[in-house]
């Protein structure tokens, strides 16, 4: 169904090698290098090679940073009026959090004593209105019952 696959001997291969050529000098005489520092860094640089090429190049200019403006004084009520601000804000803020957790406690405690009432309430109701027999007490019948001394006999 599908074709066998194509056998090759290894010197049936084809093998091609690549050697870096050296470049040829120029045809001119390379020129003698001297180094010359200039005064100062040109807009534009150019560096002579050994073989006597010239590279130009932009130079890279030192970053300057921007000059800080001088910052006018601040005075000293000026920073107590900020801090004061900032102090009366913050408690506040602490204040209106202790409200709502005092207020938010007095629901839960209000809650939990209505819920105890319900609870109690029930139990009670059911006590009172069970229909279940006489709960460990007698029945006595008073047309038959004697009184004598102050006791109850029946």
């Amino acid at each position: 169904m599908y074709p066998e696959p194509a056998r090759h001997d290894p010197a049936e291969r084809a093998v091609e090698v690549h050697y870096p050529a050296p470049i040829a000098p120029a045809a001119m005489a390379p020129a003698p290098v001297v180094p010359i520092q200039p005064g100062s860094i040109p807009s534009v640089a150019s560096i002579v090679l050994p073989d006597g090429r010239v590279v130009t190049g932009y130079a890279i200019n030192p970053a300057q940073p921007e000059p800080v403006a001088a910052k006018p004084p601040v005075s000293r009520a000026a920073v107590n009026i900020a801090l004061g601000g900032v102090g009366f804000l913050a408690v506040c803020g602490g204040l209106l959090m202790l409200t709502a957790f005092i207020t938010a406690l007095t629901a839960l405690i209000t809650q939990l004593i209505t819920l105890a009432a319900v609870i109690f309430g029930g139990w009670i109701a059911v006590q009172v209105f069970s229909t279940r027999g006489p709960h460990g007490g007698s029945t006595v019948n008073i047309r038959k019952a004697i009184f004598k001394r102050n006791h109850f006999n029946g």
